[in-house]
């Protein structure tokens, strides 16, 4: 396949300079025959803020950029500064991909079919009755609602910022009455693992800046699946604890795939191939493994 097309593509973020995203992009857009250059846009290293948004977005047109996907701390914030948001990421309240076009500002929200599109492809029939949740931030938002469009009954969302888990209850629950969804604790862990179906980890705990777990790994029981959207590293203590225990775990990286899928086909018009996409990743993880050691 061939476009004629060419895209110029950004990532607006703090400390995204070492994100794998953008090579990921750029390898599958060459297997498909599209000119396409990815580059990230680290706010941490440019002096910025979540006040200058609006100049970075701005400047990004001027400079003729197609589209930005946004990470953190910016998926919150850059919905005052977007001219249309797609239903479901406005109900989100969260976007990750910005679509700049002669229409205006598009936004949307992949990490939600990116995360459902992982549970489905990774954690293939587990139970899904009761889910714990620890992570209430954008991410926590969109993963949130694709388990319970995934049919989950009983969603327990843990967060030490008590008003915004308390919030993002009260939306989600609006969004999918048939499901009961609650605020809860890290107070509350035991009493919730020891009946939970599966557990999410929507912190960036157990990241390379953020070691450490959500809560207490000795919680799990083996019949209890786990889910940890971290994906560097992609063994994190906590899916490294959970394997021990005979748990079933699904790792960052199938997320990280997914979401990027839909917005490289949101960004371009053409699908990418998800196995592919999957294997540029691995490669790219291994790849940074070996350098590291």
């Amino acid at each position: 396949m061939h476009s004629d097309r060419r895209f110029l593509v950004g990532l607006v973020g703090d400390g995204v300079t070492p994100s794998l995203t953008p090579p990921m992009h750029m390898a599958e857009a060459t297997a498909l025959g599209i000119p396409y250059v990815y580059r990230p846009i680290d706010t941490a290293l440019l002096g910025l803020g979540v006040t200058e948004l609006g100049e970075i977005l701005a400047w990004a047109e001027r400079l003729g950029f197609d589209a930005l996907n946004i990470t953190h701390p910016f998926k919150q914030a850059v919905l005052p500064h977007l001219d249309h948001v797609d239903p479901v990421a406005a109900s989100l309240g969260a976007v990750n991909t910005v679509l700049l076009t002669a229409e205006g500002r598009l936004g949307y929200n992949t990490d939600t079919t990116g995360f459902a599109a992982a549970l489905r492809e990774g954690l293939p029939g587990v139970p899904r009755e009761r889910v714990v949740q620890f992570g209430a931030g954008g991410a926590g938002s969109a993963v949130a609602d694709a388990l319970l469009r995934d049919g989950v009954r009983e969603l327990t969302i843990v967060d030490l910022d008590i008003e915004r888990v308390a919030a993002l209850a009260v939306r989600a629950g609006e969004r999918h009455p048939h499901a009961e969804v609650r605020p809860g604790t890290p107070a509350e862990a035991a009493d919730l693992l020891a009946r939970a179906d599966g557990v999410v980890n929507c912190t960036p705990l157990g990241m390379a800046a953020h070691p450490g777990t959500a809560f207490d790994p000795a919680l799990l029981r083996p019949q209890t699946w786990l889910a940890d959207i971290v994906y560097r590293p992609l063994r994190t203590a906590l899916l490294d604890a959970a394997r021990e225990r005979g748990c079933r775990t699904l790792d960052g990286g199938q997320m990280a795939v997914h979401q990027a899928v839909d917005a490289f086909e949101l960004i371009t018009g053409v699908r990418p191939d998800p196995r592919r996409m999957t294997r540029h990743f691995r490669d790219l993880v291994t790849s940074e493994e070996i350098l590291a050691r």
